[in-house]
């Protein structure tokens, strides 16, 4: 067994020229370094070789979707997915006797590193009313204890169920189920986090809220942008499909506030190029453009494209699409022609030649993909932004052919199977009616809470029950003071985990931590060995068989662990076989092809290699929209306002880091180690504002409620980010973040436009009261 840390590493900062990079041989030395820290060489063989193949465990790292079957590698896995699969089955464990040792107070003052390298939980525990340690608990009273609070509620509409899209899709339709029979669509998940305006555009505009792309499709583009994503971090094999895109002839234009390493060359450590050679340069063209700025860049790209359609009629347009499939485009174009191009320039900081450019490779190109992730989402005119994305591949008919359309990149493995097994506050009515017609219960039709909405609910007194299904959701959430506040005044907060983080120790009045299988490992129930299933970025739903032995006998799966709390809570209201979908999880695929349109006969077609492909209406030439067709908007221009000494700020997660989770203090692609807590200046900005390299700063948010937000002690590092912009590390910014600052329509948080000051931290020392 590894020997977790026992104190915190001292932060120690040394700055290197950002690489200019992604993968190569580095990458799989730090992947091995990791893993071999954290488990055996066993251990880490049977990960790897299994990971993201037929039949082998399904990498929880990002949701970025796998080649068909006979075209994988036989190590088919990024770096980043590597350390998690391994931190997973690591052979560090939290046991009774650590408990014993830290009290929860004492953990609060841990780092989210420094609590996950703590390794696995092992058995249920709980936190007593008024006491600082969690002490062991039997499974029987811990799921009696919770149900006793469920069921001693004034309303269903006082719980709140959690999950992230670590969760399979069996999981999160038990979830889902539990909390409906139970009387309460009060279902957030962390999709209200990071793509949900991507979400609520491509539902109002093309009636279905996921991407239409496949990999196939990316492989065959002519151009493709991707934009407000860093792929060499957050979802790295992508690269590897950018790759073969550029080698059969795309472009790519790549739009950024930060020239992020994996969007300027590739490295493939599978091929000898990547070893030896240069790689494959990704970006042909890379816009440097400022934070917030994406609205007014497909507002400007779309000026020009109907004025070229203006010059040239019919050469430019596809008005066959655009006819046959859509409506609004004559109030759209009149929108778009009254455009000034002052405002876009401002807006983006490009000059109308780069903007120009762009077109021209838009003219030039038959198939357009524009892939997106949460530097789009997280403003508040993200909704607006994707509505703008689908405007612009609308003009030329790109959507819904091959080798083009839209794609939003998601983060979490199942974030997406979540919704696709009603994990939303705001499930259509066809749904619930399906639910209804299956089980034999009504289930509630009021919308239920989301992320933020939960927050601002707990904070009122409202919610007093919050259980949350994986996850760090303290850390996920914005405004890390108010969202651990609220959480605190629960009468009892209960977490379904693999490891120990951040909200273990944000507890109400009771706390409980409910210990389960994690994805490496063999699920063995009453009706044998199981497997689970996930949803991909690309609408794929496969199967994932974990092979290690669990980490502990004392650990239950999710999927028993939602079953035998609903069966205790609901009483045999109403009569959902829980006990039968405890012991065979292919008894809940069947209920699920029932009820999800493109999941009938699930269990034989599952099985298949390659899995399931859903069927995506738009690429039938459907939009299932109100009127039937897909709809052109117009989006009022929008850009936020940095007044003099400020700057906005983006938060961001650093390279060697999952989700909430860093592995290390490193972020080697950006040049940083040692420490976490910087912020990335431009230089020019630096100078203006009258500060020095390495020099310590406070970062204060400003917000119209008044209220001090600051996240102090951070170094400035000089970094080519676009002027008037800065860029620190997520989740320890969180706390920057207003509650009330949030998407327009999606509510989503703004967590890329966080206007602040930057402070000398020494002016803080110098007015703090003496003890």
């Amino acid at each position: 067994m590894t020997k977790p840390p026992s104190e915190e590493p001292e932060d120690d900062l040394t700055v290197t020229r950002p690489r200019t990079w992604a993968a190569g041989v580095p990458a799989v030395v730090h992947a091995l370094e990791y893993s071999l820290e954290q488990t055996s060489l066993a251990k880490t063989g049977v990960d790897l070789l299994t990971m993201n193949q037929v039949g082998g465990i399904d990498c929880p790292g990002c949701a970025w979707a796998d080649p068909t079957p006979g075209h994988r590698h036989r190590n088919e896995y990024c770096e980043n997915g590597a350390k998690h699969i391994n931190d997973e089955a690591t052979t560090r464990r939290v046991t009774a006797e650590f408990f014993r040792r830290h009290r929860v107070s004492e953990l609060g003052r841990r780092s989210d590193m420094w609590l996950n390298h703590q390794g696995r939980l092992t058995e249920p525990m709980v936190k007593r009313p008024d006491c600082d340690h969690y002490e062991p608990i039997s499974w029987n009273e811990a799921l009696g204890l919770l149900a006793t609070e469920l069921t001693s509620l004034d309303s269903p509409d006082e719980a709140v169920f959690y999950t992230s899209g670590r969760v399979s899709n069996e999981a999160a339709f038990v979830l889902q189920l539990f909390a409906r029979a139970f009387g309460t669509n009060n279902l957030p998940d962390c999709s209200n986090m990071c793509h949900e305006s991507s979400g609520f555009a491509l539902h109002e505009t093309l009636g279905t809220g996921k991407g239409t792309v496949s990999l196939h499709d990316l492989h065959h583009a002519d151009l493709i942008f991707l934009v407000g994503q860093n792929p060499g971090t957050n979802h790295p094999r992508q690269l590897s499909a950018l790759e073969q895109a550029k080698l059969n002839g795309a472009r790519v234009i790549a739009v950024n506030t930060l020239p992020e390493a994996g969007l300027l060359r590739f490295k493939n450590p599978q091929k000898a190029r990547g070893v030896i050679g240069h790689g494959v340069r990704i970006a042909d063209r890379f816009l440097h453009i400022r934070s917030g700025g994406d609205l007014a860049l497909f507002q400007g790209l779309n000026r020009l494209l109907v004025e070229a359609e203006d010059a040239r009629p019919g050469q430019v347009l596809d008005h066959d699409f655009i006819r046959s499939h859509t409506s609004g485009f004559e109030e759209f174009a009149e929108h778009v022609r009254g455009i000034a191009w002052p405002d876009v320039l401002t807006a983006t900081g490009l000059t109308r030649t780069e903007i120009e450019q762009v077109r021209d490779d838009v003219l030039r190109s038959e198939r357009v993909i524009v892939c997106w992730a949460m530097g789009i989402t997280q403003h508040k005119h993200g909704v607006a932004t994707v509505r703008e994305i689908v405007n612009f591949l609308m003009l030329r008919g790109n959507l819904g052919r091959a080798g083009a359309g839209a794609c939003p990149v998601r983060g979490h493995s199942n974030v997406q199977g979540d919704r696709t097994m009603g994990v939303w506050e705001q499930m259509p009515d066809s749904f619930l009616d399906a639910l209804r017609e299956e089980f034999g219960f009504d289930p509630p039709r009021a919308h239920g809470l989301d992320s933020v909405n939960s927050i601002r609910a707990m904070r009122e007194g409202r919610i007093k029950v919050f259980l949350g299904v994986a996850g760090n959701f303290v850390r996920a959430a914005p405004d890390s003071a108010v969202t651990e506040e609220a959480m605190r005044t629960c009468r009892l907060t209960a977490h379904i985990s693999t490891k120990l983080n951040r909200s273990h120790t944000v507890c109400g009045r009771t706390a409980l931590i409910l210990p389960t299988l994690g994805r490496t490992e063999r699920d063995v129930q009453a009706g044998g060995e199981q497997f689970v299933t996930v949803e991909n970025s690309m609408s794929e739903v496969h199967t994932s068989r974990g092979r290690l032995k669990p980490a502990s006998t004392l650990l239950l799966s999710e999927v028993a662990i939602l079953c035998r709390l609903a069966r205790r809570t609901l009483n045999g209201r109403p009569g959902i076989p829980w006990e039968q979908f405890e012991a065979d999880y292919g008894a809940v695929r069947d209920r699920i092809s029932r009820i999800v349109p493109g999941l009938h006969d699930f269990n034989r077609r599952v099985a298949r290699p390659g899995g399931i492909r859903l069927p995506n209406p738009v690429n039938e030439g459907v939009f299932p929209t109100a009127s039937g067709t897909a709809l052109f908007t117009c989006n009022a221009w929008q850009m936020p306002q940095v007044p003099e000494g400020h700057l906005l700020l983006q938060t961001l997660r650093s390279h060697d880091q999952w989700n909430t989770i860093p592995y290390t203090p490193n972020d080697r692609y950006r040049g940083i180690h040692g420490s976490r807590r910087v912020v990335l200046v431009n230089p020019d900005d630096m100078s203006e504002l009258g500060l020095a390299e390495r020099e310590r700063v406070d970062l204060v948010g400003v917000w119209t409620d008044g209220t001090a937000r600051r996240a102090e002690d951070f170094e400035v590092v000089p970094y080519p980010i676009t002027r008037g912009s800065a860029a620190a590390y997520y989740p320890e910014t969180q706390v920057l973040v207003p509650l009330d600052s949030v998407a327009e329509i999606s509510n989503q948080p703004t967590s890329k436009a966080i206007l602040v000051r930057l402070e000398p931290a020494a002016a803080r020392l110098r007015t703090a009261p003496q003890a």
